[in-house]
């Protein structure tokens, strides 16, 4: 038996999962998601999730026509009935099915659908010994169009610098801002570490706010390490100590060469990284809402 989707309150069949070519999240992408992770029979910080599904929603005048109690018992429903206690969840609420045109007056009812599987983004090995990537020329867009920090479906501006990404060769890439700035990769959030301080930019820069980044501020202070949200440039990676990829896919997966530059002093992932990894693989297991 295949994976158990909900799609807009009912559990069917992954084949039978499907939703209309009219609806607007395939036509035009209107639409919002998350990506959760379960492990160890919870579900990682998944009111946090809940609360930033609803705010992406709130900014576009999305009406789920769920309450947030309802959306966490559906995703709890999905996990057990899948019977998984470790898993990646994706949940997806488009504007629904409408017309060709645009206007979103059109839709009558959201779709809403939830999967459970599995995911690794990457390999176990890059986790000891380090990323390579690069900053791309697709810049964050954030002064004309839609706003990093609503996780929506249209996901062209990430997916365009993941391609120049693959094109260098690389797992992953660094989107500046318009001014320059660095804001994040395309799905992941980036931090430093300098002289002991634990870095990350801003999200007025242009990032999408992520949970598991925020964690792991929470964690790196509480091992003692000062943490900043700081604005820097290219320059600040190319001289940090230490570099690290966020997110839930990912979790924390350490960067050790960006734009041909060796991070640090051997190009191995440096002991604040390795520290942070250890402690939140530790955390995780019992953080959460059980299944």
């Amino acid at each position: 038996m295949g994976l158990q989707i909900y799609l807009n309150g009912e559990f069917v069949e992954e084949e039978e999962a499907k939703v209309s070519i009219f609806d607007h999240g395939v036509l035009y992408g209107d639409g919002i998601f998350e990506g959760i992770r379960a492990y160890n029979g919870r579900v990682f910080r998944l009111g946090e999730h809940i609360d930033r599904l609803y705010e992406s929603a709130k900014s576009i005048l999305l009406d789920i026509g769920m309450s947030k109690e309802e959306m966490t018992e559906a995703l709890l429903e999905t996990l057990r009935r899948n019977k998984l206690r470790d898993a990646y969840i994706r949940l997806v609420v488009t504007r629904g099915r409408g017309d060709l045109g645009l206007d979103p007056r059109n839709c009558e009812k959201p779709t809403i659908f939830i999967i459970a599987a599995q995911i690794q983004l990457y390999p176990e090995e890059l986790y000891e010994k380090g990323l390579e990537v690069v900053t791309v020329p697709t810049r964050r867009n954030i002064v004309e169009g839609v706003n990093p920090r609503i996780k929506s479906l249209n996901y062209l501006n990430n997916v365009m610098a993941k391609i120049e990404a693959n094109l260098a060769g690389v797992s992953e890439a660094i989107l500046l801002n318009s001014e320059g700035y660095v804001t994040e990769c395309t799905g992941d959030n980036i931090f430093i570490v300098k002289n002991g301080e634990v870095i990350t930019p801003p999200p007025f820069l242009g990032i999408l706010e992520g949970v598991t980044r925020n964690f792991i501020l929470e964690i790196a202070k509480q091992m003692g390490y000062p943490t900043a949200e700081k604005v820097f440039t290219r320059h600040d990676i190319f001289v940090a100590d230490e570099c690290f990829l966020s997110g839930t896919a990912a979790e924390l997966v350490p960067v050790v060469k960006v734009d041909g530059r060796v991070i640090g002093d051997h190009g191995r992932p440096g002991e604040i990284s390795r520290a942070l990894i250890k402690k939140f693989r530790e955390l995780v297991k019992d953080e959460g809402t059980a299944i």
